[in-house]
């Protein structure tokens, strides 16, 4: 297949990556430094069980794409848009588009803009750029995909690849479930620079961790969306199977650029006022870490 990779960060290289390993041709859309890399080296892949470099096409405009089989959308939710637009007149009717993206509501905010269908796709995966062109995976890799008349053979492609798939009846829940995860780590693990299994033995993290949950947990149902009950405890489960993991806003804030924070506890803060539920811990772990962003920019103006 003919592969396009719109986002050539963390998630974009690993699940290119992989498909570049299964044979397919894959174009990744990313920054300069990125693209200079993979197109002087290849693509660095580092897994547990594979390191090498794998020979790919890069560039920094969708200007450069065929007409793609396979487009795999993965930059950050505050781009969704001008992705979307860099996209537009490059596709063709059975072009896949898929939406590997955080948050709840960029499927829809994408297809508006290419009017194409796009399917929203759920990502349970830790990895990293490790440097310009090397994407270090530290563990999971599953997908959940929107069901629709294409997800099937896209599920078997995938697998094909390596990747775990599941097709959801009910994708809402499960991109509202992903959501209610970040809300409850991100922020806490990007303002104190901390993984997840450390960050939780500090007094205290448990309960704004909880409090965080249980508000997004109320704005999703107020939205209609069926939380399962059992959510609370599967996430304070989480830090034990990633210790060492890194929340994409920390990682977003170490290397100096901008986080989803507002499209994560943004979002529930937002569609809480909308519904009239209080969302204060939400607003709290948002602010915090946008004042750990506005800080970076004084200190980078400063110097």
């Amino acid at each position: 297949m003919q592969v396009a990779v719109v986002g050539a960060g963390a998630v974009g290289c690993y699940y290119g990556g992989l498909l570049l390993r299964a044979g397919h041709q894959v174009t990744f859309i990313g920054r300069q430094p990125h693209v200079d890399a993979i197109n002087a080296n290849g693509l660095l892949l580092d897994t547990k069980t594979f390191k090498g470099h794998l020979p790919a096409k890069a560039a920094t405009d969708a200007g450069a794409l065929a007409s793609p089989d396979l487009v795999l959308v993965c930059v950050k939710s505050a781009d969704t848009e001008h992705a979307g637009r860099s996209l537009t007149g490059r596709l063709r009717p059975e072009t896949s588009v898929l939406s590997l993206q955080n948050g709840v509501d960029n499927a829809p905010r994408l297809a508006a803009i290419i009017g194409h269908a796009v399917i929203p796709v759920v990502v349970y995966v830790g990895s990293e750029m490790a440097g310009p062109g090397h994407v270090r995976h530290h563990g999971g890799g599953d997908l959940a995909i929107g069901a629709s008349a294409a997800s099937e053979a896209l599920a078997q492609t995938l697998r094909a690849a390596g990747v775990g798939v599941t097709i959801s009846d009910d994708i809402e829940v499960t991109l509202w479930s992903k959501l209610i995860i970040n809300c409850a780590f991100n922020a806490l693990s990007a303002v104190a620079g901390i993984s997840y299994g450390p960050m939780l033995e500090v007094d205290g993290v448990r309960d704004v961790v909880a409090r965080a949950v249980q508000e997004a947990i109320a704005v999703a149902r107020a939205s209609g969306v069926a939380i399962p009950d059992d959510i609370t405890g599967h996430i304070m489960k989480i830090p034990a199977n990633m210790p060492n993991q890194m929340s994409s806003t920390a990682q977003d804030l170490a290397r100096g650029k901008p986080s989803e924070i507002d499209f994560l506890n943004g979002y529930v803060v937002r569609k809480g006022a909308e519904l009239g539920i209080p969302t204060p811990t939400n607003q709290a772990l948002q602010v915090m870490v946008k004042l750990a962003e506005r800080g970076k920019e004084l200190s980078a103006s400063r110097t």
